[in-house]
């Protein structure tokens, strides 16, 4: 007898061990609102049975890849504001259109928030879609008539760092900051078709939206720096000097075990399309991203505060799910006890050596119980020595309280993001979960010593709230901020250069601690004059500086013009995979025509 094939002989062997290997094939489709035909972004999709979900992006479409031995599976539908649905699909199946069908309440027609109803105003643009069945023009959402509440929206006031003269005090000294709510919040501002306010730009959080190609570290320190000086663009007898600082990735299995309190506003001031809805869409994603060893709790505040969902393991992803779409809003807030509450309920589920974090999601609009904002931030002080860490997600327009939520992430040893739409919060949330929830140094600070004889004069170009004096930085009782896995931090000065001088400008100094607290451990190393041959890293982060300076209409902004600052933002923007260098581009094409109104 002849010997068969060997493929016959695999083939054989599968189908007598109980059939051919499952399918990994994705199951692909395009939800839309059964009434008008809209593409709905955000939609939770969901494999029954299992902790495997993804969401619908700008145009509706959605791609799940699943692993089944069966020949088919139920994929769930959940969007808020409509009726959920459940769909058969075979994996590798397109499954066309999934229509779904609005709930009692119709979010598209009316919308009801604290103060009164308002009628939705129609938009139009080359993308159309719904969120939380509100329609939306452009990448991310616009066109939303101001809701009108109690409070007027709030920024701390800045006054922009001025020129020191380097032979009277050559030491700066700052605490690095990896917040990046003032982009997002700026862009909300000029896709809605007007200039923001001079105090919601921050330089330092404009320029560190964007990612730069410096090294990672190698060695036994969890950051790497990176020094490089140029031409200043708005003052050519100046120079422009970028410090760069990049944390250790760390791949998802090595993330220590998170121990998660989101701490959701359910206050009145939450209603509409842009802030609960848009949360709990936001908060779905991250769910996605948990595994069995985390544990997350809910607790909600409004006229009293709540905890809506115990401790509960990551792969119960459709519980904590459910828990989110039971969610409404109503009522005052009541800021000061949810913020207890959530404390509590992470320090009585602490992981020794975890993530252990309270995520506060909020548009800020405390306005009963502790209201002010120096006893917030107090209260927040009193917590973080307890190695709990604090995410602060803003969300809103109209009563949008930046300057408190900036203070709280501040104080409390984390970081604050402003979501504006659902590309937002997927950048934040899943591109970007790392650095925004796994901190891998604790505590940074930055320390430039000029060489006098090198630097006549320099301006710190953003950082306004995070200065610190220059015996600060060997103090390791002063708080400082902190950096999650992956993260990057840019900070610019511009310089006068002390005649001719040829040699190092002086020497950076970073400290830092581990997540777990104890000592610091210091960094040293020069910073070079040159050659000065910028990279597109050091001339894009310029382009933004000078982008800001225009928003804010600053004293220093020399030359800068947004006819040049545009030109060189095209010539800077490199690789730009995800497309947020060419999205701020047509931002500054945006605002320049307004500012020339």
């Amino acid at each position: 007898m002849k010997k068969l094939p060997v493929f016959l002989l695999s083939l054989f062997a599968l189908l007598f061990s109980g059939g051919l290997a499952a399918s990994t094939t994705p199951i692909t489709g395009t939800v839309v609102d059964d009434d008008d035909g809209l593409p709905l972004i955000g939609v939770a999709v969901h494999l029954v049975g299992s902790t495997i979900g993804t969401v619908s992006d700008i145009n509706g479409s959605f791609s799940l890849t699943v692993t089944s031995e069966k020949p088919t599976v139920q994929l769930k539908f959940s969007y808020t504001g409509f009726q959920s649905t459940t769909v058969k699909a075979k994996p590798g199946e397109d499954l066309g259109t999934i229509r779904l069908s609005s709930a009692a309440t119709n979010l598209e027609e009316v919308v009801v928030v604290g103060y009164g109803v308002q009628r939705r105003r129609d938009v139009s643009g080359s993308i159309q879609g719904k969120v939380a069945g509100v329609a939306l023009s452009g990448a991310y959402q616009s066109g939303h008539p101001p809701y009108e509440r109690g409070k007027p929206e709030q920024y701390n006031a800045i006054e922009e760092n001025g020129w020191i003269n380097a032979s009277e005090q050559s030491v700066s000294t700052l605490s690095t900051d990896v917040d990046r709510a003032s982009y997002a919040n700026v862009r909300r501002f000029i896709k809605e078709g007007s200039l923001p306010p001079a105090d919601a730009v921050r330089s330092e959080e404009m320029i560190n939206y964007f990612n730069y190609d410096d090294p990672a570290p190698t060695g036994q320190d969890p950051i790497a720096l990176t020094t490089e000086i140029g031409r200043c663009p708005w003052n050519a007898d100046n120079r422009l000097l970028r410090v760069g600082l990049r944390a250790r990735d760390l791949p998802r299995s090595e993330f220590p075990p998170a121990n998660l309190v989101f701490l959701i506003d359910v206050s009145g001031s939450m209603q509409g399309p842009d802030r609960l809805p848009l949360l709990k869409q936001s908060l779905m994603m991250l769910v996605d991203q948990l595994r069995p060893e985390d544990k997350l709790s809910i607790v909600v505040y409004a006229g009293a505060a709540g905890l809506v969902l115990p401790p509960t393991p990551g792969d119960r992803g459709s519980v904590i799910r459910e828990a989110l779409e039971q969610l409404s809003a109503g009522g005052s807030t009541a800021g000061g006890a949810g913020i207890q509450l959530a404390y509590q309920t992470a320090l009585e589920n602490f992981i020794p050596g975890g993530n252990n974090r309270v995520i506060l999601a909020t548009d800020g609009d405390f306005n009963v119980g502790t209201q002010d904002q120096n006893g917030l931030v107090k209260l927040i002080e009193s917590k973080r020595e307890s190695g709990v860490y604090l995410t602060v997600l803003g969300f809103g327009r109209g009563n949008y309280q930046g300057g408190t939520m900036q203070e709280l992430a501040d104080r409390g040893n984390g970081n604050h993001a402003y979501i504006d739409g659902v590309l937002e919060a997927k950048k934040t949330l899943i591109e970007e979960f790392g650095g925004t929830l796994v901190t891998v140094a604790k505590d940074v600070k930055v320390q430039l010593a000029f060489d006098p004889k090198q630097v006549a004069a320099y301006r710190l170009i953003g950082y306004e709230n995070r200065l610190l004096d220059e015996e600060d930085f060997d103090d390791d009782t002063k708080d400082a901020g902190e950096m999650g896995a992956g993260h990057r931090v840019t900070v610019l000065y511009e310089i006068v250069p002390a005649g001719r001088g040829t040699g190092d400008l002086g020497q950076l100094r970073v400290r830092y601690k581990a997540p777990e607290g104890g000592y610091s451990r210091k960094m040293t190393q020069p910073v070079s004059a040159g050659p000065e041959n910028p990279s597109n890293d050091l001339a894009w982060a310029a382009a933004v500086a000078e982008f800001a300076m225009l928003l804010r209409d600053s004293e220093y902004q020399g030359t800068a013009n947004y006819t040049d600052c545009i030109a060189r933002a095209r010539a800077a923007r490199g690789e730009d995979h995800k497309g947020y260098r060419a999205e701020m581009i047509g931002l500054m094409e945006q605002a320049s025509g307004m500012a020339k109104k």
